[in-house]
């Protein structure tokens, strides 16, 4: 049986560059499935903000976000990359921070060089931890795999704290460490990503984060990179947000949603998402079984 981490690699040599789309709950992972896409994506951000109403600053943990990677991986098949921050700890944690993953059904994780009390990706004073620490980060973390397919992710910061040449050192290193790929975070030109995909050998993945420091690259100016991973970490979180409080502010200002209907999903779409059909036709089955072995024991 083809393990997440299988499933994974396999959606690497069918789409180039991937498409790998945020999923903050199980049911946006149902459908991004249904329109097609080939891997999905858990935020550690959209754990801390839709899940606990936190800011993305580490306040969640390896429990915390594990919670969602299982829900999220019940509800589909869909390859899920994890995001684990920095790891949650020294090398034991990041080891079973790995296994705990693959237990839960994610198929990799990103790490970062980040401190511990790491910022986001795109906000300004990020500090990061020595090139010797974060080889170490990559090491227990490629150790630990329980599954030779699950992905192990090197992202580095390092482009915002000292620059492009410290981010090829840094992806060079992880490399050499095992990493199966490379997140370069925070890049603000084409040509940088070229810089990174050319002094590595494994795949890179590019963050197109919306109101960030990256461009809103197309898939076709990042093939053209050799960017081989395309990741919208919250895109759909935040259509979402905006639509939601459109509904509320509507809502409270008119007195009702009659005029914000136009804007809802139907009801008959969340229950083709869900199959819901199904589920109501098995237990039709089931009472109209119940009623006829009632009725033979009655006659």
């Amino acid at each position: 049986m083809e393990s997440a981490g299988g499933r994974l690699q396999r959606s690497l040599k069918e789409e180039a560059p991937l498409q790998v789309v945020g999923t903050i709950n199980a049911y946006t992972a149902i459908m991004a499935e249904s329109v097609g896409y080939r891997a999905i994506y858990l935020s550690g951000a959209g754990v801390a903000n839709a899940s606990f109403g936190l800011p993305d600053l580490g306040m969640t943990s390896l429990n915390d976000v594990l919670e969602d990677v299982r829900r999220i991986t019940a509800a589909s098949e869909l390859p899920l990359l994890v995001d684990v921050d920095t790891g949650w700890g020294g090398a034991f944690n990041i080891g079973r921070t790995v296994k705990e993953l693959i237990k839960a059904g994610a198929a990799g994780m990103h790490i970062e060089d980040q401190v511990s009390q790491k910022r986001c990706g795109h906000r300004p004073n990020k500090e990061i931890v020595s090139r010797s620490e974060m080889a170490d980060r990559i090491k227990a973390s490629v150790d630990a795999k329980t599954d030779p397919d699950f992905m192990v992710m090197a992202r580095t910061d390092a482009l915002a704290v000292v620059g492009l040449d410290e981010v090829i050192a840094r992806a060079q290193l992880c490399e050499a460490a095992g990493a199966d790929a490379i997140f370069a975070e925070a890049m603000t030109d084409l040509s940088m990503y070229e810089s990174v995909t050319q002094a590595v050998d494994i795949p890179v993945l590019a963050n197109i984060t919306e109101f960030g420091s990256t461009p809103l690259f197309t898939t076709e100016e990042l093939a053209s990179a050799g960017i081989d991973m395309a990741l919208y970490p919250l895109s759909a979180f935040r259509a979402m947000n905006q639509a939601a409080l459109n509904v509320y502010r509507g809502l409270r200002e008119a007195g009702t949603q009659s005029h914000l209907v136009d804007q809802m999903q139907t009801r008959a779409d969340l229950y083709d998402f869900l199959g819901y059909h199904e589920y109501e036709q098995k237990l039709d089955a089931l009472f109209s079984e119940q009623t006829e072995k009632n009725c033979n024991k009655r006659g």
